[in-house]
């Protein structure tokens, strides 16, 4: 059996710990994000979920670190985190990039014979789905080589998931745009490699008014579990999720509820 971490280590962050809870969260960051944007998560779910958050090299504390410009990779090394993690079940909850990250990572759980009891997925369209989504390609190209840095900055704000404040900085540009450019590569080279469906129940969410996600890729999510399957819609761009916290967190409780009851039947 794999044995518990006490502390937490270079991959996982521990904002609120939680011993007593009977489930943990596993949050995924999305592209050029870091494991503090789940920072108000971990202390509304406490104590009754102990929620830990991914931190990909790159960024915050890791930033000497090269950045990981592979989905598969950092699924694989996560995965290797989240074992030592799972003495009680374990429910994965990505945003975007974050979201194909976690979901490779359940694949690599199931593969190890420690399924997540959960997957919560988030502004993101299906894996079968990824190849040619409009606007996808484009702005990954764009970050790795055409778009001027004011450009880039521009096509974040847009999807408001950064403070503005932050980008207004110059010096804090110059640190996190490497990040958002290598985690774009990442997210555009991710391709599906077909396989089973997921054991694990899957839970979708998605914003009405996400350029990079339309209703029919949110749903095709249901292709990938051979579990129950669920599609929450939510008012609001690709940060819908900003806007509708209390919402979002009253899904992704509802689904660690449902899971962990239908593991102890």
């Amino acid at each position: 059996m794999t044995e518990t971490p006490q502390g937490t280590s270079a991959w996982i962050r521990r904002f609120q710990p939680s011993p007593d809870a009977p489930h943990r969260l596993v949050c995924f960051p999305h592209a050029g994000g870091a494991a503090t944007y789940w920072f108000p998560t971990a202390q509304a779910l406490a104590p009754g979920v102990d929620v830990l958050a991914v931190q990909y090299p790159g960024r915050q504390d890791r930033r000497t670190e090269p950045c990981v410009e592979s989905v598969e990779t950092l699924a694989d090394r996560t995965a290797e985190e989240v074992l030592a993690w799972s003495d009680r079940p374990v429910t994965l909850f990505g945003h975007s990039m974050g979201a194909m990250v976690a979901f490779e990572t359940a694949r690599r759980l199931e593969e190890a014979g420690r399924p997540a009891a959960g997957l919560v997925v988030s502004g993101m369209r299906a894996p079968s789905r990824t190849r040619g989504v409009p606007g996808r390609a484009q702005a990954a190209q764009a970050a790795q080589a055409a778009e001027t840095e004011e450009e880039l900055v521009a096509g974040i704000l847009r999807l408001q998931g950064t403070d503005a404040a932050v980008l207004e900085d110059p010096e804090l540009v110059r640190m996190i745009l490497p990040t958002i450019r290598s985690d774009y590569k990442a997210a555009e080279s991710y391709r599906w490699r077909p396989g089973p469906p997921l054991r694990t129940p899957i839970a979708v969410l998605t914003g009405t008014e996400d350029p990079h996600v339309d209703r029919d890729q949110a749903e095709a999510w249901r292709e990938h579990t051979a579990g129950p399957f669920s599609l929450t819609v939510f008012t609001g761009g690709h940060f819908f999720l900003n806007e509708h916290a209390e919402g979002v967190r009253k899904v992704v409780t509802d689904h660690i509820a449902r899971s962990f009851q239908s593991n102890s039947v």
